[in-house]
């Protein structure tokens, strides 16, 4: 019993997470942080957080151990939540309610644009998710009065995201 006791004692912490600091520029903030999601190696955190008062998409890089500005993706007057991210890190879906009622967005960190997926669609929706290549955007929506999946395809002519296209950390 003493011998076991003795190595669990020796076991390092696994986690890596920084400390919480008040000054907004890393992962855990004062405010709640939730809605987290990794790329496809594990580089980049996806989630949202109500710092600023306000709920917003955040991005951290493990690697760099600090977060990535995101431009034009976090409106003022609306909330974005729900984000998840494409294998690269490129692309980034997440839901806001710009327009007066919750629409589905994709982010492209390259060209720091947002594209509304969701405009025409009839009914609520919810929690999307992007595939690691970045075509294929799913969602739940409740146009047929129950909650089903939606899938979005955005076509064969898209820049696709793949591990082998790993952003350069100082890109947007």
């Amino acid at each position: 019993m003493a011998i076991a006791f003795g190595l669990a004692s020796c076991q390092t912490s696994r986690y890596i997470t920084p400390p919480t600091q008040t000054i907004n520029a890393t992962l855990n903030s004062t405010a709640a942080e939730a809605d987290a999601n990794f790329s496809h190696d594990g580089r980049y955190l996806i989630y949202t957080s109500d710092r600023r008062s306000k709920r917003s998409v955040y991005l951290y890089d493990l690697q760099l151990r600090r977060l990535i500005a995101l431009p034009g993706l976090n409106q003022p007057g609306s909330m974005q939540s729900q984000a998840d991210i494409s294998a690269d890190g490129r692309y980034i879906v997440y839901l806001s309610e710009q327009l007066g009622k919750s629409d589905i967005f994709l982010y492209d960190r390259l060209t720091a644009k947002s594209q509304n997926l969701t405009r025409d669609f009839i009914g609520e929706v919810q929690r999307p998710s992007i595939s690691g290549n970045g075509r294929f955007v799913s969602f739940e929506g409740d146009r047929s009065g129950q909650w089903d999946i939606e899938i979005y395809d955005r076509g064969l002519g898209i820049d696709l995201s793949t591990p082998q296209n790993l952003l350069n950390p100082q890109e947007p």
